[in-house]
């Protein structure tokens, strides 16, 4: 190639000056810091998201079931005027028809916050949801089924407030 100059042919032109070695070093580096900021970045930002949804469900639930103390309170009273409204009778009065009127009213009320009544006479027994008292025969239920509710449950946006006290038919 260069005859005047045969040094520059052994030397290997591909190599680079020795001053850009630390260059290249630093460059790799920086890169590298700049990798960990973007992953410290990108898991800062899922944490964050993480937190957001976090803190709406607790929201949600605190929303949901804000009137739980008051809801479980009442349950006697659904109690009485259930109570009441059996040792009325069924004959028509204008007592009788108020205080099923009450007793309708009021059990609106709380079914527009989310309670609803557990009466599971003819439906399996179910423990997440009823407590059996006793065993009993029953003409026509089947085995495991609820023959008599000696007292309603009720359920808090389907959180289980309180168990249906319950007979269930006996196995044979």
């Amino acid at each position: 190639m260069n005859q005047d100059h045969p040094e520059f042919d052994s030397e290997d032109l591909s190599q680079n000056p020795p001053e850009t070695d630390p260059l290249k070093a630093e460059i790799e580096s920086l890169r590298s810091e700049i990798a960990l900021v973007k992953a410290d970045a990108l898991r800062e930002r899922a944490d964050l998201e993480n937190q957001r949804k976090r803190i709406a469900r607790d929201v949600e639930n605190a929303r949901k079931f804000a009137n739980e103390k008051l809801l479980g309170e009442l349950l006697p009273v659904f109690d009485s005027l259930d109570a009441g409204l059996t040792a009325a009778g069924t004959q028509p009065s204008p007592l009788r028809d108020g205080l099923d009127m009450t007793y309708k009213q009021l059990l609106k009320v709380a079914a527009d916050n989310g309670l609803t009544l557990l009466d599971p006479v003819g439906q399996p027994f179910n423990p997440d949801q009823h407590q059996a008292i006793s065993q009993g025969e029953a003409e026509g239920i089947a085995p495991g089924h609820v023959v008599q509710v000696f007292q309603k449950g009720y359920l808090l946006n389907d959180r289980l407030l309180r168990p249906a006290l319950v007979v269930v038919a006996k196995q044979d």
